[in-house]
Order: structure tokens, then C-alpha cells, then sequence
């Protein structure tokens, strides 16, 4: 194909297809909505480690969504060979947390609403979902769970212990028990009834029990 047939094939027209301003307005608008929903990522972020890459990911990826879109609805054929380009593209990085999904999936419809030009839809509809988030994600159980990890010499001294945290939690549930020769170990998850934790000093001082140790624990046991 010579330069001359790039022209033929309405090349000029497929630059002007989408206006300046247009354009500006899109992004900055997923900017904008790119930014809040980084914001409440970070609010309702519970994990372990916080990533600021996957944050910065969410504004990238409205913004980029949106020059995608508004290039698809300029232009029928070029919708159709950016499908096809895209169907080829392979994410290997996993996801650790369910809720990054939701963040991801929520980054890219905004974009696509900009671009489709439903402007109240992506910012009342973000706000919205913004806010049952940060209520339902924030939300903080009444009695916060933890795992008591005992190890004891026998059966005498594990009962004992079992005992004992009966009678300092609201419940106590054994998670696993790992059983060695002259050794016992036990995940127990707890509901303190109040924030006090000297119990757990208690419990290592009593016979036959070599360690005591309180984790906070986040609802999400892995067997």
C-alpha cells in the first residue's frame, strides 16, 4: 500500500473523526473518576500490603479505557480490528485479593461510559458505588476475631488450656491441631469480650503450656 492509497481510504477523515474537545473532556474526566476510585481503594484497602502500583493502575486504566472506546465509536472497521488485537492480549498477573477485582472491572466500565458519552451515568454511578464500599468494606465486626496459638506438653495441659479460654472468650473455636511426640499445638479463633489481653499471659504461665501467642486475625482462615 502506497501513501497515496492511506489517503484514499479516508485516512484525513479517521483524524478528524473525533473532536479536540471531546477528547479532553473524556480524560480528564476519567482522571478525575480514575482518581476517586483510587481513593477509595486505599480507604477500603484491607490487606496485608498495600500496593500504591495497583492504585496508580486504576487511574491508568480508566483513562486508557476511555482513548480505547472513544476510538472504537469513531470508527466501525477500526472497532473491529481492535477486537481482534485485544482478544491476542494474555494477563498472567494474578489477583490476591477478590476485591481488586471489583476495582478493576469498576476502572474500565467508567471508562467506557465516558467514552460512550453518558457522563451523569459514570459519575453518579461511581459515587454511588464509591459510597456502599466505603460503608460496607469499612464495616467492623463488634467483636473482632483472633487466633490463639498454644503449645502445650500433652493431652492434660491442652484441656486445661481449652478450658481456660472458654471461660475468657465470648467463643472459641478450634481452626487446626498439629500433634507431635510430647508436643501439641492449637490455632484457636477467639471473640474477646472486651479489649482486655492478659489472659494470654496467663495462659503461658500455666503448667504444662510452653508458649501462648494473640494474632489478630481477619475472618479469612486458610487451612
Amino acid at each position: 500500500m502506497t501513501f497515496n492509497d492511506i489517503f484514499k481510504s479516508n485516512f484525513l477523515e479517521n483524524v478528524t473523526s473525533v473532536s479536540v474537545l471531546d477528547m479532553a473532556v473524556a480524560l480528564l474526566l476519567a482522571f478525575g473518576l480514575g482518581m476517586f476510585i483510587f481513593l477509595v481503594y486505599k480507604k477500603t484497602y484491607s490487606g496485608v500490603m498495600y500496593s500504591a502500583s495497583f492504585g496508580t493502575t486504576l487511574v491508568a486504566l480508566t483513562m486508557i479505557t476511555t482513548v480505547v472506546i472513544l476510538a472504537v465509536t469513531s470508527n466501525v472497521v477500526l472497532s473491529l480490528g481492535m477486537v481482534g488485537a485485544l482478544s491476542i492480549v494474555r494477563f498472567r498477573t494474578a489477583i490476591k485479593e477478590p476485591l481488586d477485582i471489583a476495582f478493576l472491572f469498576w476502572s474500565i466500565a467508567v471508562g467506557i461510559v465516558l467514552a460512550a458519552g453518558m457522563i451523569p451515568l459514570a459519575i453518579i454511578g461511581s459515587v454511588i458505588i464509591g459510597v456502599i464500599l466505603l460503608v460496607f468494606v469499612n464495616r467492623k465486626a463488634s467483636k473482632n476475631p483472633y487466633i490463639v496459638v498454644v503449645r502445650c506438653d500433652g493431652h492434660d495441659s491442652e484441656s486445661k488450656a481449652k478450658s481456660f479460654l472458654d471461660t475468657k472468650a465470648e467463643r472459641c473455636v478450634v481452626k487446626s491441631k498439629t500433634a507431635q511426640k510430647g508436643a501439641v499445638e492449637l490455632n484457636l479463633e477467639i471473640r474477646l469480650k472486651d479489649d482486655n489481653t492478659d489472659f494470654v499471659n496467663q495462659l503461658a504461665e500455666m503448667e504444662g503450656v510452653q508458649s501462648a501467642v494473640l494474632v489478630s486475625y481477619n475472618g479469612d482462615y486458610m487451612a
